[in-house]
């Protein structure tokens, strides 16, 4: 969808301390190869705190960033998360709204896995947009993936997981950038990717006790064939950058920055590198090798980098991309006017 008058008034990131993985691989948690493909320099992580705790930090920061005011009316909450949010039937972007905003908007979880802080601004966006005297809305994601039903070096082989949280703040009154445009697209043929050949569960882990994401997805693929499978999943990503450009009527040369997922080199390669011709060094990549993937938050927290850091200037296009189990890809132009 194009979008005129909606901005982006505030970011803000909570990040614990890095872990070198030259160092996890020292300790055994990582094989050398694998280490060597992925070409990461570190991942953070928490010594206990938890995903909720990191957003609402992150979401205090964002909403401190923005013009006098404007946190005092904020219309809607969407917190995205991927893993166990610290406790069980518990709403979690209820806890960050009480610690960030103490309102009475309506505060609510978004669980479309990696693409949630994506699916998170669409909805924001259109929540902004539907209805005149709306003025603000706050995203936030966080996640802790931590054993021992996680194994960040090893569950998700190529891709090395990361704790912490990212928050923005929607806003129609202006900001340091302007949503020129945002497309999300699904296919749902793809979602046994992430289930695989496991029968329903009555309880978490009940398969089996730490997640192996590589399991689901080997049985997958076997089923339906690398071609197939790599088809779809590239298909998907380039419709909607597709999709988006022409939303914001420019073309991929006029984009300055580029918003990646924080996945490890090789799948970034595959992905989004070679197929789209993106410089690296033009992209989030040399900052996001050593934070790792923060599940939901890696494009919220990516954008306010390259702001912070001043890669992304006054006037500068990015492009934000996303992809989730499910699958879902969302593409978004941001033009930075601040």
């Amino acid at each position: 969808m194009k979008y005129d008058d909606i901005y982006l008034a505030g970011h803000g990131a909570s990040l614990p301390p890095a872990k070198p993985v030259a160092e996890a691989v020292a300790e055994g948690l990582l094989d050398p190869e694998t280490a060597r493909r992925t070409k990461a320099e570190a991942v953070v992580v928490s010594d206990g705190r938890s995903g909720p705790e990191f957003a609402a930090e992150a979401a205090r920061a964002a909403l401190a960033a923005t013009a006098p005011g404007l946190a005092d009316r904020v219309d809607l909450l969407l917190h995205a998360t991927v893993y166990h949010q610290g406790h069980d039937l518990w709403a979690p972007a209820s806890y960050v709204q009480r610690e960030a905003l103490r309102n009475s908007c309506p505060a609510i979880e978004i669980r479309q896995l990696s693409n949630g802080g994506m699916a998170a601004l669409e909805l924001g966006a259109g929540y902004l947009s539907g209805v005149e005297g709306r003025e603000a809305v706050l995203l936030t994601a966080g996640d802790r993936f931590a054993p021992p039903g996680f194994d960040r070096w090893n569950g998700d082989p190529g891709t090395l997981y990361g704790d912490g949280g990212s928050a923005l703040v929607l806003s129609r009154r202006g900001g340091f950038a302007r949503l020129r445009s945002l497309v999300t697209l699904s296919d749902s043929e793809l979602e046994g990717m992430h289930r695989g050949d496991d029968p329903f569960g009555a309880a978490p882990f009940e398969h089996r006790p730490v997640i192996d994401l590589e399991v689901a997805k080997q049985a997958f693929v076997a089923r339906h064939g690398v071609s197939w499978c790599v088809t779809r999943v590239s298909g998907g990503q380039h419709a909607a950058v597709k999709a988006a450009l022409a939303e914001a009527d420019v073309r991929l040369e006029d984009i300055d920055r580029f918003v990646l997922p924080h996945l490890g080199h090789r799948r970034l390669s595959a992905a989004f590198f070679k197929p789209f011709g993106i410089d690296p060094e033009r992209s989030t990549w040399p900052w996001s090798r050593a934070v790792g993937h923060l599940g939901a938050a890696d494009q919220f927290a990516g954008l306010g980098h390259l702001v912070a850091s001043g890669a992304l200037r006054p006037g500068g296009l990015a492009l934000l991309l996303g992809i989730g189990a499910g699958f879902s890809w969302s593409a978004a132009v941001v033009e930075a006017t601040a």
